[in-house]
């Protein structure tokens, strides 16, 4: 079973208004306060008031925090929170949030990323926000962050640039970089601020996941506009084998995964491979490079990288830190998984794990796992493709009369 959260941004959302909502949901608040406790900076506080929007009640989120004077670059805000004593994915999901803000905020001013200055977002308020929305989440144990179409709200506002056109640039950029669903609305007012927007962009899905709901909450904004203005979540768990989105019967399976890409042109084959077998080792379904040709001619490779949605943040970190790469791309894929069997086959060389396919309850043949016929045509001499035929042979002779493996393992073993 695994964990989820949609964020239902029926009046948008902001940062505080996440952090309002997960506390609503049943987020403790002093454990949240012992987990942001683990920036070791000083000078905010965070706490939680009761109130109404409108019709709906819920929590509004309010952290304190000393306004500076001089502006944060993002070398600044990786510093604060890589050297805290958050765990290692609180800390990269939340470096991602501000890499995307920082992308984003590069886009629109034409300068480098490590040039541009964080003002309201390098706020410690902010930086409280967003680490307190990734913590949040850590402490609810929730492991697949869904979002809604999004209602961006039209006019102006004034920021440390001057007056600026809603929705944002920055939050637009964000948006538009995530393919994030848009709804048609009028409301004059900035609904999705850019936190809120690189939160989503960073963490969520924007799709509403098949789920059983156990917990609701709402996260109040803090003006009152002539709707709710809350974001409100919706907590629960799901079953893969239950999901009608994915699954095409029970004897069959569907999943959902993430697919990153990356166009690399300037990297040696060996440090690749290297990147390769780390991405593996982090849970990596699959990994590819396919030759390609990009602008001016020049020679590149297209990594592609397939994961569960649970591990993106650290196969993203895992790229940026191994790789050259300046960006990546990603999307969800839908695929369907067949369901295998693993056979243990008895040869006159050893025995041989033998993969077996099946799909919709028919057998459609199988294969030997080349590592253990790898090593026993070393070990006797021999060419592989004789061992290969023992084993085929050795499984005809099984499904003819008794069985003579032993069935070790029998499921979906996704690869």
């Amino acid at each position: 079973m695994t964990r989820v959260i949609y964020f239902d941004c029926f009046s948008g959302i902001s940062g505080d208004m996440a952090l309002g909502a997960l506390l609503d949901a049943g987020l403790d608040l002093q454990q949240l306060r012992e987990a942001l406790g683990a920036l070791a900076i000083d000078g905010w506080a965070i706490d939680a008031e009761r109130g109404m929007r409108r019709f709906l009640s819920g929590t509004q989120a309010r952290v304190a925090a000393p306004t500076l004077d001089a502006h944060r670059h993002l070398a600044d805000v990786q510093a604060i929170i890589g050297n805290s004593w958050l765990p290692p994915h609180v800390r990269e999901r939340s470096i991602r949030v501000f890499d995307l803000l920082a992308h984003a905020e590069a886009q629109v001013h034409g300068m480098p990323v490590d040039e541009v200055h964080f003002h309201e977002v390098g706020a410690l308020d902010a930086i409280v926000d967003i680490v307190g929305v990734v913590s949040g989440l850590d402490l609810l144990g929730i492991s697949e962050c869904y979002a809604s179409a999004l209602p961006l709200g039209t006019g102006w506002v004034r920021a440390a640039h001057g007056r600026i056109p809603v929705p944002a640039p920055a939050t637009l950029n964000l948006l538009a970089a995530a393919g994030a669903p848009i709804l048609a609305d009028e409301t004059r007012a900035e609904l999705v601020t850019p936190t809120g927007a690189a939160l989503l962009a960073a963490l969520a899905t924007f799709r509403r996941p098949a789920m059983r709901i156990e917990r609701v909450g709402y996260g109040l904004g803090s003006r009152d506009l002539d709707h709710p203005n809350a974001l409100r979540v919706w907590i629960g768990v799901h079953d893969p084998a239950e999901r009608p989105d994915v699954a095409a019967d029970r004897s069959g399976s569907g999943s959902i995964v993430v697919l990153l890409e990356t166009n690399i042109d300037d990297q040696s084959a060996e440090q690749l491979a290297y990147a390769n077998e780390q991405l593996f080792a982090l849970g990596a379904l699959d990994v590819w490079a396919t030759p390609i040709q990009m602008k001016k001619g020049r020679s590149a490779i297209l990594l592609s990288i397939l994961i569960p949605a649970a591990i993106e943040a650290a196969a993203v970190s895992l790229l940026m830190r191994e790789t050259t790469t300046l960006g990546i791309r990603r999307r969800t894929i839908e695929r369907y998984v067949a369901e295998r069997e693993i056979l243990t086959i008895s040869t006159p060389l050893g025995s041989v794990r033998y993969k077996r396919k099946r799909w919709n309850g028919v057998d459609l043949g199988g294969a030997p796992e080349y590592e253990d016929c790898a090593a026993l045509a070393r070990s006797h001499g021999i060419p592989l493709r004789e061992v290969y035929h023992m084993v085929h042979a050795a499984v005809a002779a099984q499904e003819a009369g008794p069985p003579t493996g032993s069935r070790l393992l029998s499921g979906h073993h996704p690869s």
